[in-house]
């Protein structure tokens, strides 16, 4: 008879996320996961795999629950040029009280590992389409209400707007100086009027 799992496994995987998220993959150590799920290091492995496939979990999930539900969020809440300036502010915030910047964790990524590994860049191509789509849809509907420019168009707007969030990220990590943070934000929702 197999032996029942002592612990939640998607709360194990919410801690590893975590984890993947402060310090990224290559400074993450399997003794990081151990301690930061108390999750011997057997268990994990006959859970999830590797380090690698415990990543590949991690970055899922984030896409799955992190992204996936902060988008229906304020998609449901808030008018749909609300909705696209409260994507940039939820990155920008972390530097403007003063916090270090974990920045987003698909960005991260990308920036860490997506140019050698072909798993996470489908991973995170597939992350940063949501975004670009959420764009593309807020748009639409921005336009449609009249309070988005009816020359617009949605999917080449939406691809600025994903590359200037893009920027902005990795600026939270490397210059988190409210008047720069600010101006990248201005300037994307600037291209909406």
């Amino acid at each position: 008879m197999p032996l029942q799992k002592q612990f939640d496994v998607d709360d194990v995987l919410d801690s590893v996320m975590e984890a993947f998220w402060e310090r990224g993959y290559e400074a993450t150590s399997v003794q990081d996961l151990v301690e930061c799920t108390g999750v011997n290091r057997g268990s994990l492995y006959a859970t999830y795999g590797d380090k690698r496939a415990l990543f590949l979990a991690a970055l899922r999930r984030y896409e799955e629950t992190v992204l996936s539900r902060t988008l229906a969020d304020l998609e449901a809440r808030l008018e749909p040029r609300d909705a696209i300036r409260s994507v940039f502010e939820l990155f920008a915030e972390p530097a403007r009280r003063g916090r270090p910047a974990r920045g987003c964790l698909i960005a991260n990524s990308t920036l860490e590992l997506a140019a050698h590994d072909g798993e996470v860049r489908e991973i995170v191509a597939g992350a940063q389409h949501r975004i670009e789509t959420f764009f593309a849809r807020m748009i639409e509907q921005g336009r449609a209400r009249g309070e988005i420019a009816a020359r617009v168009k949605a999917r080449e707007a939406a691809g600025g707007l994903l590359a200037s969030l893009l920027g902005m990220v990795v600026l939270t990590r490397s210059r988190p100086e409210e008047a720069l943070l600010g101006a990248v934000i201005d300037d994307a929702m600037g291209h909406l009027t």
